[in-house]
């Protein structure tokens, strides 16, 4: 049962993390409200190694649809210039010699569908995550089953990793439809 009761809660970890990195995703896209989010993951040639943005420069938010990009050193601007024109997100940065600026244009219809279907895409790429991780949950139970566990006992846990799996689902449904909701509203 002491196995059982891991292999629940390893598959429950496994899920949460699948559910936290849904997340991360999504708040990458952006909505049409500047976020300094949106930047997370794009690498600065800092020196000679990949930086995070982030640790060499200071985002802040200026208004609703304006980022300000504040270096620590005023030689980085042109090689942050460039990362955020190579991460390819859509914005173009404007420099003015001391703080990078981003303009968030208004988002078209069509733009804001497009991003509504890339939105779609991360959340499925999430729930095949999770199904995958009960697969190999009930796999394991089934192993233990071959090793002795009782019929009951492993219907029982097999139960169990499918609510926890709907459980999981229905995160992703949930933080879909949110953020389609904010990506929708003009």
């Amino acid at each position: 049962m002491e196995d059982v009761a891991s292999i629940i809660s390893s598959a429950d970890e496994h899920m949460n993390k699948a559910i936290t990195h849904l997340e991360i995703e999504l708040v990458k896209i952006r909505a049409g409200k500047a976020n300094p989010q949106m930047l997370d993951g794009i690498m600065v040639d800092y020196y000679g190694s990949p930086m995070p943005i982030n640790q060499v420069a200071n985002i802040s938010v200026m208004d609703a649809r304006t980022l300000s990009i504040q270096p620590w050193e005023k030689n980085m601007l042109q090689p942050i210039e460039r990362a955020i024109i190579a991460a390819n997100i859509g914005i173009n940065p404007q420099n003015d010699g001391v703080n990078i600026r981003i303009f968030l244009p208004p988002l078209t219809e069509e733009r804001r569908k497009e991003l509504v279907k890339r939105c779609q895409n991360e959340g499925e790429h999430s729930k095949v995550a999770i199904r995958n991780i009960r697969r190999d949950a009930i796999e394991n139970i089934k192993k233990l089953q071959k090793n002795g566990l009782s019929e009951d006992a492993s219907k029982d846990a097999e139960a169990e990793v499918q609510q926890i799996t709907d459980k999981f689902i229905a995160f992703v449904e949930k933080h879909l439809s949110s953020k389609e909701k904010e990506i929708m509203s003009v």
